[in-house]
């Protein structure tokens, strides 16, 4: 506002000068004068109609004589008529901007002359303020990529938590079930089964190291300076027998089945459908008190079907439907793979069943 009241004391001043050195200098002039100056305070908000107020005011001074070569009121709404109105109004404004021009300068005939002059002001004014227009609206595409980019970085960065998340849990709930149960039967081979008790021991060894490897893999704090062959992949498929063997060495009868013909897989399906056979087995281990669990593998033309039935006493601790959070991963998992997962007892009510079925394509 401040910025504006200086332009249009400005342009006053410069009306009014310029009647006086013409010798136009009417009673009328300043109020005709003024009202077009004072309409340049709310050029910003009002931009077409302020250009019509001193368009009018302008050709009135052109007509009566007291208009000097340049009307610096009207090159003022030219710039911003060009720099603020939408496109329908700016084509009406500069229309009328012209025809106002050529009446300022036709009809009175001494003025002709200036007319080159005048158009190379009027269109240097326009260019400045499609100039400004453009800058500013570049300025807000800037804003919106950059928020735009703000904002997938924060998604991203969720997204990466809770994979982080997820994988933790997965990891940490699996082998530390592991190794409390062999730790827990760990006192009564060493006093029963020497021989039984150091393969106990090993495998409570083999399981942390594991998940320590897991978790690093994770947390994503391998350095570059380990070098390649400390980078092993995450597991997947081939490491089902090994998941299935550590549940066995836990004190229940673990099989693993698999139905059709094996193919090649993406990695993060085959990540998923590790995961969720690791979840399932972990739930059969800490909740279910089962004797039995089997995995089963189907591999169909379009998907493949995973399956963790047990024999225990069905919800896992009582969750009822999988309440947990592992099975709440689990479906996480299976919906970013586009495939169905369903929890829930087996079939006739005894023990629990896991069932996914995760898309090839």
């Amino acid at each position: 506002m401040a910025v504006d009241a200086v332009i249009a004391v400005a342009c006053l001043a410069n009306a009014v000068i310029q009647s006086i050195v013409n010798e136009r200098f009417f009673w009328y002039m300043p109020l005709v004068a003024g009202a077009a100056s004072a309409a340049l305070l709310w050029r910003r908000r009002y931009p077409f109609w302020v250009t019509q107020v001193v368009g009018v005011c302008t050709i009135v001074q052109a007509m009566t004589g007291a208009l000097g070569d340049l009307p610096p009121a009207q090159l003022v709404v030219t710039y911003t008529f060009a720099a603020l109105c939408p496109p329908k109004e700016r084509l009406i404004a500069a229309a009328g901007t012209f025809v106002g021009v050529m009446l300022s300068v036709g009809v009175p005939q001494e003025k002709v002359l200036n007319l080159g002059l005048v158009g190379i002001a009027f269109t240097a004014a326009y260019a400045l303020g499609v100039g400004a227009r453009a800058r500013r609206d570049r300025i807000a595409m800037l804003e919106e990529r950059a928020a735009r980019l703000a904002e997938g970085q924060v998604a991203a960065a969720t997204r990466e938590r809770e994979r982080i998340a997820r994988e933790m849990h997965d990891i940490m709930a699996h082998s530390m079930s592991m190794v409390v149960i062999q730790a827990e039967a760990g006192p009564v081979a060493v006093r029963t089964d020497p021989d039984k008790a150091e393969e106990v021991f090993d495998t409570i060894s083999e399981t942390a190291r594991e998940a320590l490897a897991q978790l690093r893999r994770a947390l994503g704090v391998l350095r570059a300076e380990e070098g390649g062959a400390s980078r092993r992949p995450p597991p997947g498929l081939e490491a089902l027998p090994a998941l299935v063997d550590d549940v066995r060495h836990a004190g229940l009868e673990a099989t693993l089945e698999v139905d059709g013909e094996p193919r090649p897989v993406p990695s993060d399906l085959a990540v998923t459908a590790y995961r969720i056979v690791q979840e399932a087995l972990t739930n059969t281990v800490r909740h279910a008190a089962a004797d039995q669990v089997r995995v089963r593998l189907s591999w169909r033309d379009g998907a493949l079907d995973v399956e963790v039935r047990d024999d225990g006493r069905g919800a896992f601790g009582g969750g009822g439907g999988g309440a947990g959070l592992g099975l709440v991963g689990m479906r996480e998992r299976v919906a970013a793979s586009g495939g169905e997962l369903a929890a829930g007892p087996g079939p006739g009510g005894d023990g629990y069943r896991v069932t996914a079925s995760l898309p090839l394509a």
